[in-house]
């Protein structure tokens, strides 16, 4: 039983290292352009050793997108635990996407822009996976109107699904407009918009 347990948390470790070491090659190629060479090269490790891990190619993308997705949502959830209220949350929000590059551009960018690009024609599976997180994301915005409607912070009359969509879809386009042009004051100048309608349209005076 002993060995048994060594073996399993060995094996858990390789592919949490390949994870790790091959997450930003993929963000930064993309998930269709990257090869089983680079992989190799870059984790040390031989085809074999990975394809005893990850059944495929196709699931070792679909491990990595999830990894560098939830790379950013643990640094929004460090964030978010030392926060009470859900309009402080919001405002707390826009202020991570200010730096979001900061945080991304080492690992290749957005990886949700990404995969949007590289996937959608080429990967259904890794494209379907993108949307699940899309959907989780504008859920999570919305989770938080939710909590400041009952809180009193935000007006009832606000539709939580209507503007956590909103409010995801103008960070997205921000990000990919600032990526495109190489030019950071579109994403704060969004971000500036958004605190603007938190303040004017949801929050309760």
């Amino acid at each position: 039983m002993y060995i048994r347990s060594m073996i399993i948390t060995k094996a858990a470790k390789t592919s949490q290292y390949i994870l790790e070491t091959v997450s930003p090659i993929f963000n930064k190629n993309g998930y269709s352009g990257t090869s089983m060479s680079e992989i190799t090269n870059a984790t040390g490790l031989t085809k074999g050793a990975i394809y005893g891990n990850f059944k495929n190619k196709e699931e070792l993308a679909l491990e990595a997108f999830s990894y560098n997705v939830q790379f950013l949502i643990d640094k929004l959830k460090s964030i978010f635990n030392d926060i009470e209220s859900p309009i402080a949350k919001l405002f707390a929000l826009t202020n991570f996407y200010r730096e979001y590059h900061n945080h991304n551009l080492p690992r290749g960018g957005c990886p949700l822009l990404n995969v949007a690009v590289d996937a959608n024609h080429t990967n259904p599976e890794l494209f379907q996976r993108a949307k699940y997180i899309i959907k989780k994301m504008t859920d999570g915005i919305a989770k938080m109107i939710i909590d400041g409607i009952e809180k009193g912070e935000i007006k009832n009359t606000i539709d939580p699904k209507k503007y956590g969509g909103r409010i995801f879809s103008l960070i997205e386009g921000a990000i990919f407009t600032s990526l495109m042009m190489k030019d950071d004051s579109y994403l704060m100048d969004m971000m500036n918009h958004i605190d603007k309608m938190i303040q004017m349209e949801l929050q309760v005076k």
